[in-house]
């Protein structure tokens, strides 16, 4: 090793990783409640042992250098082998006991998970469950999560074990006054629809297929939203079954139209910690015994009065 690089000090990892995200000194030294005169002299002293540039300043604010990225990159997977070290070391490796943390999308917590956790929480009374309402992807690198469901296959993540739990069916509902509407007649029928910034999702590019002239009364970003506005009679929306056949609404499908894959996320050592295998084993269990409600195969259509 260099003489100078031995002389880096790794408390300056999480503050070059916060330059990095957040792309200010003023912006990093927030999250972290260091000035920025702090970070900037910790920024040299760190360029000046390991004799790299690792960023560069523009109009735009900091960016990594390629000598940055690739300090970044290994940086990462320190500060999150750090953080799981002091956790495994902190808990009984077999011990079912302390904080779990699980992110998913909202509608999956309100109307599905909470429905199951007495019974995990019977048995395991000493857990913590924190549930992240989240759409957008949590570091498992940086432990902002332990477990994640996903309806899309996640991205290569270096702390990241993943696989496919089960599958989410959609289908066609709306109120009492569109129960006898036919098939051919949806692409006249106004729709709720979500915003443009979620174009590409698979529920979207089924409804641009099925009624490309289409009329949306209404736009929102999220699932409840969207359920209550088909509540009150505005138009018809293609909504999850496990939602859908709970709350009443009439169901025009006589099949799922959509099928969304959901994927189970995990740190890599949440094997190691009682208490992560003892969720982990739950999250794949409730998957497995309500498979067929979650595809949306278990009830039909509900005929016009």
């Amino acid at each position: 090793m260099d003489s100078n690089a031995a002389n880096f000090d790794w408390n300056d990892i999480p503050l070059l990783l916060a330059l990095a995200r957040e792309g200010s000194m003023s912006a990093a030294g927030r999250t972290l409640g260091i000035d920025p005169s702090t970070m900037s002299r910790r920024l040299a002293a760190a360029e000046a042992a390991l004799q790299r540039r690792l960023f560069i300043r523009d109009n735009a604010g900091y960016h990594p250098t390629e000598a940055g990225t690739v300090f970044l990159n290994y940086a990462e997977r320190v500060l999150g082998d750090v953080k799981s070290m002091l956790v495994d070391t902190c808990s009984e490796a077999d011990g079912v006991a302390g904080p779990v943390r699980i992110t998913s999308i909202d509608f999956l917590f309100s109307h599905w998970l909470v429905d199951h956790m007495p019974a995990l929480m019977e048995c395991h009374p000493q857990l913590q469950l924190q549930l992240l309402v989240a759409n957008q992807a949590l570091s498992f690198t940086r432990r902002e999560a332990d477990f994640a469901l996903r309806l899309a296959r996640p991205q290569d993540d270096a702390a990241l074990v993943m696989r496919k739990v089960g599958d989410l069916g959609f289908a066609v509902y709306g109120a009492e006054r569109y129960a006898d509407i036919p098939r051919d007649l949806w692409c006249d029928q106004p729709w709720l629809a979500y915003g443009e910034e979620l174009a590409e999702m698979a529920e979207m590019r089924w409804l641009r297929d099925i009624a490309p002239l289409a009329h949306y009364p209404l736009r929102v970003s999220s699932v409840s939203t969207l359920v209550n506005a088909c509540e009150t009679g505005l138009g018809l929306a293609l909504l999850p079954c496990l939602l859908g056949d709970r709350i009443g609404l009439r169901r025009l499908s006589e099949d799922v139209e959509v099928h969304r894959e959901v994927w189970l996320l995990s740190h890599r050592d949440a094997g190691r910690i009682g208490r992560f295998q003892a969720v982990g084993n739950w999250l794949k269990e409730i998957f497995e015994n309500d498979a067929v409600r979650l595809r949306g195969e278990c009830r039909k259509p509900t005929p016009p009065l």
